[in-house]
């Protein structure tokens, strides 16, 4: 099944899709099951739970990149990358999506979209630390946060990557590689602005700035406001939980959010809508299961976004309104992605072609 959901969702992109257009979505969720997207899976995905070095001098939103001509005493070159060299950047992570038909669904887009979050959300507007300006998970300890287990997978996924194009920072490639996850599963476009410069471990960020997935709704609310974010964009980041599932060696906590964990769509507020929950019996943490399938999972947090009044007044909304869900969320993601970042005045956002 996941592979025939994979072939399927490539025969459905377009060559130029506009932003938050819905139409091959549309197709993909009309064919369907009980009006979700796709069949339970039989086989394990990546985490994108949201809840559970050198780079170059940056400059006017590009890095500026030197290197030596032949012998050593040449002078050096400057290479000042533009949008088309980004455009490859991102056709070469996007062409290696899929190469692995064992890696749990199929796909590094989840791990990818994960890696990119959690390296941005440990951002304190207070302090100005943290954000997506530094990559600063290559070290420990930040790379041993219990948020962050099994986050090597999509650090070594893209050392190819940085390796054939070692002008980008480890900063700009792994959101680059976000980005592309989103884009590449059906999502909507996001757009991206390069500038971000790579730190050493003195930039670390303290464990416990990523949400605890095991928490309720005043965690969730420490954990955003502290990064800037307002109750509506809290709810609007939770939808990304509609791609990969949780790991018992990893977070804990087992299984997917949705049928269709490799492809973007609203589901994951509709499912917590419309499904009955109950307590999975088991010997991990508390979680909760599907009641008809028990092949789906929450966690605490997410049940919160339905048990608070102001968080389920959204998750309505988006249940309601796929386009309004993709608007939202592409405009929220953005924002996260470029927390921490001091980009030049003028620095331009790029929107990057699917792969064909």
């Amino acid at each position: 099944m996941a592979s025939a959901t994979r072939t399927f969702t490539r025969a459905l992109r377009t060559s130029a899709r506009p932003a938050f257009s819905a139409a091959p979505r549309v197709a993909f969720r009309q064919g369907g099951r009980r009006f979700y997207s796709s069949e339970a899976p039989s086989k394990t995905s990546s985490s994108v739970g949201i809840w559970a070095a050198a780079g170059g001098a940056l400059v006017a939103g590009g890095a500026y990149w030197f290197y030596q001509n032949g012998s050593s005493s040449a002078t050096p070159k400057v290479f000042t990358p533009k949008f088309e060299d980004y455009q490859a950047v991102y056709n070469e992570i996007a062409s290696r999506l899929e190469e692995n038909d064992s890696w749990d669904d199929g796909s590094y887009g989840p791990v990818l979209l994960r890696l990119a979050w959690h390296a941005s959300g440990t951002y304190d507007k207070e302090t100005g630390t943290g954000g997506s300006n530094g990559a600063t998970m290559r070290f420990a300890p930040e790379s041993d946060h219990g948020a962050n287990a099994g986050l090597k997978a999509a650090r070594d996924f893209l050392e190819p990557v940085k390796a054939k194009f070692p002008w980008i920072t480890y900063s700009d490639l792994w959101i680059l590689g976000g980005v592309c996850a989103i884009q590449e599963m059906l999502g909507p476009q996001i757009p991206y602005r390069p500038g971000r410069q790579d730190k050493d471990v003195a930039g670390c960020t303290p464990d416990g700035r990523l949400p605890d997935g095991s928490r309720g709704h005043d965690h969730l609310r420490d954990i955003f406001y502290r990064m800037g974010f307002n109750d509506q964009e809290i709810v609007a980041l939770a939808g990304a939980h509609a791609l990969g599932r949780c790991h018992p060696d990893r977070s804990g906590f087992s299984g997917p959010w949705t049928f269709s964990p490799t492809v973007l769509t609203n589901d994951y507020y509709k499912l917590l809508l419309e499904e009955k929950w109950q307590w999975k019996k088991w010997n991990g943490p508390k979680q909760y299961e599907d009641k008809k399938t028990k092949s789906l999972m929450m966690l605490p947090a997410d049940m919160a976004l339905v048990q608070d009044k102001k968080f389920k007044e959204w998750v309505q909304k988006y249940a309601a309104d796929n386009d309004l869900f993709f608007k939202d969320f592409s405009a929220v993601i953005v924002k996260l992605f470029e927390l921490g970042v001091p980009f030049p005045e003028g620095t331009e956002r790029w929107v990057f072609k699917t792969l064909q």
